[in-house]
Protein backbone atom coordinates (compact mmCIF):
# COMPACT_ATOMS: atom_id res chain seq x y z
CA UNK A 1 0.00 0.00 0.00
CA UNK A 2 1.26 3.29 -1.06
CA UNK A 3 1.70 6.15 1.77
CA UNK A 4 1.20 9.81 1.75
CA UNK A 5 5.09 10.21 1.17
CA UNK A 6 4.91 8.00 -1.41
CA UNK A 7 2.11 9.58 -3.79
CA UNK A 8 3.22 13.14 -2.82
CA UNK A 9 6.26 12.06 -4.52
CA UNK A 10 4.74 10.02 -7.34
CA UNK A 11 2.36 13.06 -7.98
CA UNK A 12 5.56 15.75 -7.47
CA UNK A 13 7.61 14.31 -10.19
CA UNK A 14 4.95 13.32 -12.89
CA UNK A 15 4.41 17.01 -12.67
CA UNK A 16 7.91 17.80 -13.23
CA UNK A 17 8.38 19.70 -10.06
CA UNK A 18 11.90 19.29 -7.75
CA UNK A 19 11.56 18.89 -4.14
CA UNK A 20 13.09 22.72 -4.28
CA UNK A 21 10.41 23.97 -6.21
CA UNK A 22 7.57 22.71 -4.49
CA UNK A 23 8.79 23.66 -1.72
CA UNK A 24 9.31 27.84 -3.13
CA UNK A 25 5.12 27.63 -4.24
CA UNK A 26 4.21 26.42 -0.68
CA UNK A 27 6.74 28.88 0.65
CA UNK A 28 8.56 26.28 2.91
CA UNK A 29 11.78 24.62 2.69
CA UNK A 30 13.02 21.45 0.97
CA UNK A 31 13.77 19.41 3.91
CA UNK A 32 10.00 19.77 4.74
CA UNK A 33 8.94 17.83 1.03
CA UNK A 34 11.61 15.68 2.21
CA UNK A 35 10.39 14.54 5.36
CA UNK A 36 7.07 14.65 4.19
CA UNK A 37 7.68 12.22 0.99
CA UNK A 38 9.90 9.67 3.86
CA UNK A 39 7.20 9.93 5.91
CA UNK A 40 9.00 11.81 8.85
CA UNK A 41 6.60 14.31 9.03
CA UNK A 42 2.42 15.27 7.72
CA UNK A 43 1.23 18.21 7.10
CA UNK A 44 -1.61 20.02 8.44
CA UNK A 45 -5.18 19.95 6.44
CA UNK A 46 -4.28 23.09 4.45
CA UNK A 47 -0.93 22.39 3.71
CA UNK A 48 -2.32 18.89 2.12
CA UNK A 49 -4.27 20.80 0.49
CA UNK A 50 -2.83 23.55 -1.15
CA UNK A 51 0.20 20.66 -2.27
CA UNK A 52 -3.45 18.88 -4.13
CA UNK A 53 -3.82 21.64 -6.45
CA UNK A 54 -0.34 22.29 -7.20
CA UNK A 55 0.21 18.80 -8.09
CA UNK A 56 -3.06 18.10 -9.64
CA UNK A 57 -4.20 15.59 -7.58
CA UNK A 58 -6.76 14.98 -4.42
CA UNK A 59 -5.79 14.94 -1.17
CA UNK A 60 -8.04 11.67 -0.79
CA UNK A 61 -5.41 10.33 -3.20
CA UNK A 62 -2.62 11.25 -1.25
CA UNK A 63 -3.77 9.76 1.67
CA UNK A 64 -4.67 6.75 0.18
CA UNK A 65 -8.67 6.98 0.22
CA UNK A 66 -8.74 6.51 -3.40
CA UNK A 67 -6.51 4.63 -6.09
CA UNK A 68 -7.16 7.14 -8.51
CA UNK A 69 -4.52 10.25 -7.96
CA UNK A 70 -7.01 11.97 -10.97
CA UNK A 71 -10.66 11.59 -9.67
CA UNK A 72 -12.18 14.37 -8.74
CA UNK A 73 -9.31 16.66 -9.04
CA UNK A 74 -11.61 19.34 -11.50
CA UNK A 75 -13.69 21.56 -8.77
CA UNK A 76 -16.87 21.73 -11.13
CA UNK A 77 -17.38 18.34 -11.54
CA UNK A 78 -16.59 17.59 -7.97
CA UNK A 79 -19.19 20.40 -7.10
CA UNK A 80 -21.97 18.49 -9.34
CA UNK A 81 -21.20 15.47 -7.72
CA UNK A 82 -21.84 16.84 -3.91
CA UNK A 83 -25.02 18.62 -5.64
CA UNK A 84 -26.19 15.17 -7.03
CA UNK A 85 -25.40 13.88 -3.66
CA UNK A 86 -28.00 16.42 -1.99
CA UNK A 87 -30.64 15.32 -4.09
CA UNK A 88 -33.70 13.48 -2.81
CA UNK A 89 -32.86 9.87 -4.09
CA UNK A 90 -35.54 9.51 -6.56
CA UNK A 91 -34.23 12.49 -8.24
CA UNK A 92 -30.51 11.29 -7.71
CA UNK A 93 -31.40 7.94 -9.24
CA UNK A 94 -33.28 9.43 -12.62
CA UNK A 95 -30.21 11.63 -13.16
CA UNK A 96 -27.44 8.95 -12.82
CA UNK A 97 -29.99 6.61 -15.09
CA UNK A 98 -30.01 9.93 -17.82
CA UNK A 99 -26.18 10.49 -17.09
CA UNK A 100 -25.66 6.49 -17.73
CA UNK A 101 -27.42 6.13 -21.00
CA UNK A 102 -25.96 9.31 -22.24
CA UNK A 103 -22.16 7.76 -21.91
CA UNK A 104 -23.24 4.61 -23.13
CA UNK A 105 -24.94 5.97 -26.01
CA UNK A 106 -21.25 8.35 -26.77
CA UNK A 107 -19.25 5.24 -26.03
CA UNK A 108 -21.10 3.62 -28.57
CA UNK A 109 -20.68 6.16 -31.00
CA UNK A 110 -16.88 6.93 -31.02
CA UNK A 111 -16.75 2.93 -31.16
CA UNK A 112 -18.47 3.27 -34.02
CA UNK A 113 -16.23 5.97 -35.69
CA UNK A 114 -13.49 4.26 -34.56
CA UNK A 115 -14.32 1.18 -36.33
CA UNK A 116 -14.42 3.26 -39.67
Amino acid sequence: MSTFGKRLRECRERKGLSQQELAKLLNTSYTVIGKYERDEMKPSVEVAKNISKLIGTTVGYLLGETEDSNIFKDPDMLKRFNDILSLPEADRNNLLYTIDAILRDTKARLTYAGNK
